[in-house]
């Protein structure tokens, strides 16, 4: 009973229910006490899983309407919002790399190119993810879908497999994988699907415009370092028996080889994913936003053949997405609009006693990452805490550019902590060759690891911004 959707759908409801009528405070507009409500209501919907994220969203802003407690016109606001688009685009691009064989042939190049011990497998995984991280931005199609397999193949190759020597090689090939999926994740605007929620948290709370150049700014020195140091740092905690991975090598390069001659659709995916970067990073010269140069990318797509319309209409990650997303966005900034996120830090601010404003952040970030342990999902974490956040370091004074960092980089990193936060990590961890025990271990050990480098290469780089 307690497994099927149904029921769970009532607890969503009844979570709902209680929060419109529970009296919080005479302060919060009735108008913001009920849309905190609903918000609360889908957030408990993504741990519980009754429907897909889209279709709970979606009854989440139905029943604001119906209820009176917004208009139809305020429902649709969120999905014409330049940030949801520009998460539409990165999906159709992503579509064209895994189409085209472009992201296979850039994974197999570097591993067989690093891959002559362990490390160069790791660390070939590792550039991969870097490199395909701007134009992926599901981290699970770039993870589960293309990076996860290869993994698996490679260690097999290895003579390891889940019940035979796991601990000979896959073991710690699909640690490495599943946690760079993340270091990756965060470095990027266009890393996840989820991270838009922080931007545009960032410009509507912390009032500064965390675009993709500033967020890939703040984000690079110590995501490089993390990412550096992830093969050596697990190595420590699961060693693989195996080193000498020449043999291995040898059938990359077959596989490689097999590929053949570049194709057209992958000189044109490649030349279009030297261009994004190119305008994306020079954003400042041109003045075309994030968003825009996104779709000029997907119209060189199709008017290229590299990737048609139909096959686009049929990329179902990009109008998920919007559904979500969009949805999301828009009862985040109704809870702005409606005066309940001011409340929240106002409440807050009043409570606490007088504390500096970098101790107070490192204290935010603290809890941020490791409230992880209670959501099985990075979306439905980003969703639930991100404002609250944001409004206290608002009413604090913390500096803005540094709290959108540091944050940015915490909500993917903070999935290291478990085997069910994300897409990735599911797939890396049900291929069996990592014990339960073995996973939570490292990625407790991880995160100290994450935190670290953050609060001391990242707070030293931003200090030299000039962010603090």
């Amino acid at each position: 009973m307690t497994q099927s959707p149904l029921f769970r759908i009532f607890i969503c409801v009844v979570v709902g229910i209680v929060l419109w009528y529970y009296p919080i405070s005479a302060e919060i507009p009735r108008d913001g006490q009920e849309i905190f409500a609903m918000f609360i209501a889908v957030i408990v919907s993504f741990l519980l899983r009754p429907l897909p994220m889209a279709p709970m969203v979606l009854l989440g802003l139905i029943s604001l309407i119906i209820t009176g407690t917004i208009s139809l016109d305020q429902a649709l606001v969120g999905f014409g919002n330049s940030t949801v688009w520009l998460v539409v685009a990165a999906f159709l691009i992503s579509g064209a790399v895994l189409n085209s064989g472009f992201g296979h042939r850039i994974a197999l190049f570097l591993i067989s190119k690093l891959g002559k011990n362990i490390f160069g497998i790791a660390y070939g995984l590792c550039g991969s993810e870097l490199l395909l991280g701007p134009v992926v931005p599901s981290n699970t199609a770039r993870g589960a879908g293309i990076h996860a397999p290869i993994a698996q193949s490679l260690s097999e190759a290895l003579g390891s497999f889940p019940d035979k020597a796991p601990d000979r090689a896959g073991a710690y090939i699909s640690l490495v994988g599943g946690q760079a999926n993340l270091v990756t994740a965060g470095m990027f605007l266009t890393g996840m699907a989820a991270n838009p929620l922080l931007s545009e948290a960032a410009g509507e709370i912390l009032k500064i415009n965390f675009d993709w150049i500033t967020w890939a700014t703040g984000t690079i020195v110590p995501g490089l370092i993390s990412l550096a140091g992830l093969p050596l740092f697990i190595y420590q905690f699961s060693k693989p028996d195996l080193r000498d991975t020449r043999e291995v090598q040898k059938q990359v390069k077959k596989q490689y080889k097999a590929l053949g001659k570049w194709k057209t659709s992958e000189k044109w995916m490649c030349g279009i994913f030297i261009f994004l970067i190119a305008l994306w990073t020079t954003s400042k010269l041109h003045g075309m936003g994030t968003s825009l140069v996104a779709w000029i990318g997907v119209c060189t797509l199709f008017l290229s053949g590299t990737y048609s319309w139909d096959k686009m209409i049929r990329t179902s990650g990009a109008w998920d997405a919007l559904i979500w997303l969009g949805g999301l966005l828009t009862m985040a900034n109704l809870l702005k609009d409606y005066g309940f996120v001011e409340w929240f830090a106002t409440s807050v601010s009043a409570a606490m006693p007088p504390v500096d404003p970098l101790l107070l952040m490192v204290l935010l970030a603290l809890i941020y990452f490791y409230s992880m342990y209670l959501f099985s999902m990075l979306t439905g974490h980003i969703a639930a805490f991100i404002g609250g956040f944001f409004a206290i370091a608002m009413a604090y004074s913390i500096p803005p550019l540094t709290m959108a960092a540091l944050f940015a980089g915490f909500s993917t990193l903070c999935g290291c902590l478990t085997n069910y936060s994300s897409g990735p990590e599911i797939m890396y961890y049900g291929q069996g060759y990592v014990p339960l025990l073995r996973w939570f271990k490292v990625g407790f050990l991880l995160s100290i690891y994450h935190i670290t480098i953050w609060l001391t290469f990242g707070l030293a780089w931003w200090k030299f911004l000039g962010w603090w």
